[in-house]
């Protein structure tokens, strides 16, 4: 069988990123790897700039050491009102260790004073895909939406329980899966993935 590895530990990423590539035709029978497959690799540090560069890093590393194809993603908050925090740091963003709710609570507490109209904000999501030659290729997401004052359902990770979408107007943890992956700034990155994936696949 022929695998891809979604370079990520996180089981959240690995699931979402991985049922939206299983509904695609020519990939239902690839076994999609994660990180966690792999122990022996050591972290990629993102220590990048930008969204773009962890990104191309982490596949262009992981494709290397695994000599498969690989798909890496970095995904940020951009909050305009904060001139576009917490962006590369979002994972980090309440320091070292912190949990998705750390986060959460120190960028509610960070807007609490911002009015309805001036809380825009924006998910960025940045896929590459390598090949173990060194090859890649860099494909890009977004979704706009709104930060909200408090948490909003269960569903998600990260910021999607202060993270409103107005056509649904709802977080992105209140909807379904189902419409979450057909609207989120992944599904938009990595439905620019799918034709390459294919063709690669195919020839790898």
């Amino acid at each position: 069988m022929k695998k891809i590895v979604i370079a990520t530990n996180n089981k959240g990423k690995y699931s979402e990123i991985k049922n939206i590539l299983k509904s695609v035709h020519g990939l239902s029978q690839v076994e999609f790897l994660s990180l966690k497959d792999f122990p022996s690799i050591p972290p990629v540090e993102e220590d990048g700039k930008t969204m773009q560069e962890n990104s191309i890093k982490k596949a262009v590393t992981v494709s290397k050491l695994t000599n498969l194809i690989t798909l890496a993603d970095d995904t940020g908050l951009e909050v305009k009102a904060l001139n576009g925090q917490p962006g590369v740091y979002s994972a980090r963003f309440a320091g070292p260790g912190c949990t998705y709710n750390d986060n959460n609570k120190k960028l509610i507490e960070m807007m609490k004073d911002v009015p309805e109209e001036q809380r825009a904000a924006k998910f960025i999501c940045v896929i590459t895909i390598a090949k173990p030659s060194g090859d890649y290729y860099l494909m890009e997401g977004a979704l706009r939406g709104i930060i909200t004052t408090h948490e909003q359902g269960k569903n998600g990770f990260g910021y999607d329980p202060i993270f409103l979408v107005p056509q649904f107007n709802k977080t992105l943890a209140e909807l379904d899966f189902d419409t979450k992956n057909k609207s989120s700034h992944r599904y938009k990155a990595i439905n620019k993935s799918k034709k390459i994936l294919v063709e690669l696949i195919n020839k790898f």
